[in-house]
């Protein structure tokens, strides 16, 4: 169920093919973000040497509107809290 509510945020997951947390990271997310109407995307760091070289030891990593949010985990409630501001 999608929520009416309409969000300014764009939520991030920063990932790479067979990383168990991001298959558990995603799940959060598109349920928040399904459940808030926030858009979301997902990137996969092995197809670009920059975010190789900046996030590989985080993975996965959450990104609002850009920003470094959390890495390694994504606390739902967290999560929750910021794209609510």
């Amino acid at each position: 169920m999608t929520s009416q509510m309409t969000s300014s945020h764009r939520i991030t997951l920063l990932s790479r093919p067979g990383c168990h947390l991001c298959e558990t990271a995603r799940e959060v997310i598109e349920r928040v973000a399904d459940e808030l109407g926030v858009p979301w995307t997902e990137r996969d760091i092995t197809r670009s040497e920059d975010d190789l070289r900046e996030y590989a030891d985080m993975i996965p990593v959450t990104l609002i509107d850009g920003v470094q949010h959390d890495f390694w985990r994504v606390d739902e409630a967290r999560l929750r809290a910021a794209l609510s501001r």
